[in-house]
């Protein structure tokens, strides 16, 4: 027997788009929560949905360890799990009522718990961990296991059904911001040979993952933050070096991915890493995400070229200013591109992160985007619709547009929740004919090196294909999308409120 079933409800089987990928992580999140509860003492068994098929592993796992507590700790550095999907939570559900049949206390922490606490209570949680989870978990824990006497509504970071009914609240809890105290994630009870299979059958290389940072201090008005709210909390770059260290003495990944929502905001973190890397030789290939304005400080890019950085996803959003300035995400769309060309030319390849949909978005706001990809020439983009979650300004300038759909099911949904510019049928249409164009455009930028000397390769033959392909089908998926433009439809009315941005307003945010 354990006492603790520690998993979580991110079954990648259920995400059709992130399992066809073939680029699975482990739950960092989950991870955290089972050293800091190995720490305590307590036996934790580990159970890992991003592996699993479905829930009835799940309950294999109830059976194996037979748990006097089931903790569903969702990975909380995982942007999907911000995302609430609806499959994920169906599965949630099915997780507490299993656990609940066993005779099981549940507890739960996660974005959508937090948004939610009530459904999931009356679901079968016993106990939801509202933001930052670690030391609610571990206070509680010591609460149910009577190590402690404290009542319940002293626990702050709690939601619970009290005696009358109702759900209780507790105050909410401070946030942690010596992350260097945190134990290192507890890789032994990963199947990391079942993540290296996969990801060296598929791409010939091995990644994981790694978190430097906790939050985002920016203020972009769709960006959900229910965990760690407005604040931004970094490890050391000591302590980032060391677990670099350690996963490669201990798992040797051909390659990193730092989940932080900004890798390096903090003035010269980045410069020391990469000092930190070289004189312990752990350089290794990355990916990170960052925003343009960052990148153009001085030392950060070449920083991160010393550091081992292999790619930089940036939260490009939109080539309209307008746009951007209505999401007040304040970057420019200038400083985009010269963040674009400066990466390059450090050799460091960039992706861009696109959001279409917003309020008062016209077809030439759609057209810059398509003129910034097709100019900047970007290695890879990821496309997404606007997306109202709870917590946001934008959800709170939307919600009376809102009906019972509230969540996508998975992540290539890309159904539009609100009265948007355009339908959904529209979006969808969108989102394959960028696709298509870009697939085709990177194909031939490829293929033009075997005109300069460089030798014809395998890969080169796909290209060829590619581009045939997608040349064949833009004529028609275009149309298509024309017909979906003049499909009768009523946005969301646009006020000079919905597009007001102050930028003097908005001073530039420092993490503590």
């Amino acid at each position: 027997m354990s006492d603790v079933l520690l998993g979580h409800s991110y079954f990648l089987r259920l995400d059709p788009k992130s399992y066809a990928a073939h680029q699975p992580y482990p739950p960092l999140g989950t991870l955290y929560a089972a050293s800091l509860l190995r720490e305590e003492g307590y036996d934790v068994a580990f159970f890992d949905a991003i592996l699993a098929a479905s829930e009835q592993e799940w309950e294999d796992a109830l059976e194996r360890a037979r748990p006097t507590y089931a903790v569903l700790f969702e990975d909380n550095f995982n942007y999907l799990s911000k995302m609430c999907l609806l499959r994920m939570r169906e599965a949630a559900f099915a997780m507490l009522e299993l656990a609940k049949a066993r005779g099981c206390t549940t507890v739960v922490c996660g974005s959508d718990a937090a948004d939610n606490a009530r459904e999931y209570i009356d679901r079968g949680a016993d106990y939801v961990l509202v933001g930052e989870g670690d030391e609610t978990l571990v206070e509680l824990m010591r609460r149910l296991t009577d190590e402690v006497s404290v009542p319940l509504h002293e626990i702050p970071g709690l939601a619970y059904r009290d005696a009358s009914g109702g759900i209780a609240r507790t105050a909410p809890r401070p946030l942690l911001k010596t992350l260097d105290d945190l134990p290192l994630p507890a890789w032994d009870v990963v199947e990391i040979a079942r993540y290296r299979d996969i990801w060296t059958r598929h791409h010939g290389y091995f990644s994981l993952n790694v978190a430097t940072s906790r939050g985002c201090p920016y203020h972009c008005n769709w960006c959900a933050k229910p965990i760690w709210g407005q604040r931004y909390h970094v490890r050391s770059p000591e302590h980032v070096a060391a677990e670099l260290e350690a996963l490669k003495e201990q798992y040797a990944p051909d390659h990193v991915w730092f989940a932080d929502d900004i890798l390096g905001l903090k003035p010269g973190w980045l410069g020391r890493f990469a000092d930190l890397v070289e004189e312990r030789d752990v350089r290794t290939p990355f990916k990170c995400l960052s925003r343009a304005d960052l990148l153009l400080r001085d030392g950060d890019i070449d920083a991160l070229r010393r550091a081992g950085c292999r790619t930089v996803w940036l939260g490009a959003e939109s080539g309209s200013q307008k746009i951007l300035n209505a999401m007040e995400k304040g970057t420019r769309v200038e400083q985009v591109r010269e963040a674009t060309r400066r990466l390059r030319a450090a050799g460091i390849e960039v992706a861009y992160f696109l959001q279409f949909g917003y309020p008062g978005e016209t077809r030439a706001d759609i057209r810059q985007t398509f003129r910034l990809v097709r100019e900047e020439q970007p290695d890879d983009i990821g496309i997404s619709v606007s997306y109202p979650l709870p917590g946001t300004k934008f959800y709170r300038s939307v919600e009376a547009e809102l009906g019972a759909k509230r969540n996508w099911r998975d992540s290539a949904d890309l159904a539009m929740m609100f009265r948007g510019p355009f339908t959904t049928g529209f979006y969808r249409q969108l989102h394959t004919v960028l696709h298509r164009e870009f697939r085709m455009r990177r194909a031939w930028r490829d293929l033009r090196g075997t005109f300069r000397g460089q030798p014809l390769r395998r890969r080169h033959a796909r290209d060829i294909a590619t581009i045939a392909v997608n040349a064949a089908a833009l004529p028609l998926e275009r149309l298509r999308l024309e017909r979906l433009a003049r499909v009768p439809h009523e946005p969301t009315p646009v006020t000079s409120q919905t597009l007001r941005w102050d930028e003097a307003a908005r001073p530039t945010p420092q993490p503590d």
